[in-house]
């Protein structure tokens, strides 16, 4: 018995504690004065990946350390879903308005990514990647009042994701005729809102898939198949994934592979259907160095990889005006071999790559990148 009120008399002043500590009121987050970045290179960015951080205080920390590194560019993305849950026009902004607001704040350029299908205007039992034809002016109507929004702050706006994998494209089959329909519902209404913002197609993966296949269809391919369907007039700049897998960044470009360099392919079917004004923007990219994925590479080799990368950008390619790789820091760790793309921990330890691109941005020579990959 004597235990038992023991007990209690710990607990009780414990929990009020808690509770004093919970409720107190909190310092808000201010914004801070006007950044600008400074770095040896332009082209310098990564995707942030904030869609799911919370904290008004992990955004800024996050954007600031962006800011630090020396990127420029960020890409970020911002849900449909999120913002109109439950019916159109419900403008939840809330979360975006945030995210915007210290990305100005910090000096940083956004490409904002659009996407993710409300409940309201999907099937039931449909994934949120899933948006039939008949809704594509619903999302028209969504990318109009984003740009609108925030019309003065943006780089541009990606368009869907991943359109050539069957998962980002509601687990159905592909189709690049639909995307490109979706493009130009989309691109019509962004110029409406602004006529000046580039809007960007494509946002492809990098893949291997057979004709035929039920999981995607080749990022070549389908970007072929949407100039087919007279995708032309509907984008401005083309947005590609850029991943190395196993291949350090000069590996020369090959059809049969995936590497750094097929960007070059995906910008000459640009070129030979008549593209060649336009510019391309990377929009996920890079290495991941977990120590038991097959894909993967050692972590110095990461390092090389992706400073070289940034250089190899800005020296060859005029026609790239920002890389922005995959994936700056995750809100929480994703216990997976995702965790291993990251810059940043979830905690906001800088991890070794950070620190060396941040080397890399303040005017040191990048590392070699010609270390062969473990068999």
């Amino acid at each position: 018995m004597h235990l038992r009120r023991r007990f209690w008399l710990i607990l009780i002043p414990a929990a009020a504690l808690l509770a004093l500590i919970w409720l107190r009121p909190r310092a808000a987050v201010t914004v801070g004065p006007q950044q600008t970045v400074t770095g040896i290179n332009p082209r310098l960015g990564v995707h942030t990946r904030l869609t799911d951080e919370v904290e008004e205080w992990k955004v800024r920390r996050t954007l600031e350390m962006v800011r630090e590194m020396g990127a420029f560019w960020i890409v970020e993305y911002f849900p449909w879903a999120y913002v109109e849950p439950e019916r159109p026009g419900q403008g939840e902004w809330q979360h975006s308005d945030m995210v915007m607001r210290h990305a100005r704040a910090q000096g940083l350029q956004v490409f904002a990514r659009l996407g993710f299908t409300p409940q309201w205007a999907r099937p039931k039992d449909t994934a949120p990647t899933y948006l039939d034809e008949a809704q594509y002016a619903a999302f028209g109507d969504y990318v109009f009042e984003f740009v609108q929004r925030y019309r003065g702050q943006l780089a541009g706006v990606v368009i869907w994701n991943e359109p050539n994998l069957s998962l980002e494209w509601g687990y159905r089959p592909v189709d690049a005729a639909a995307y490109t329909r979706l493009l130009r519902a989309a691109y019509i209404r962004a110029k409406e809102a602004d006529p000046t913002l580039p809007v960007l197609g494509g946002a492809l993966a990098p893949t291997l898939a057979p004709a035929g296949s039920a999981w995607g269809m080749d990022d070549l391919l389908y970007l072929q198949a949407m100039y087919d369907a007279g995708a032309a007039p509907w984008f401005d700049a083309l947005a590609v994934h850029a991943y190395g897998g196993k291949f350090p960044p000069d590996e020369p470009a090959a059809a049969d592979a995936i590497n750094f360099t097929r960007t070059e392919l995906l910008r000459a079917v640009m070129v030979r259907n008549g593209d060649a004004a336009k510019q391309v923007v990377i929009t996920e990219g890079g290495w991941n160095d977990h120590p038991r994925w097959t894909r993967a590479v050692r972590p110095a080799q990461r390092i090389a990889y992706t400073t070289r990368a940034y250089q190899l950008a800005l020296e060859r390619w005029p026609w790239v005006d920002a890389v922005a790789l995959w994936a700056f820091r995750y809100p929480a760790p994703a216990r997976t071999y995702q965790d291993y793309f990251t810059f940043v921990t979830p905690d906001f330890q800088p991890k070794a790559i950070y620190l060396e691109v941040q080397r890399y941005a303040q005017g040191a020579a990048p590392a070699p990148a010609a270390e062969p990959s473990l068999p």
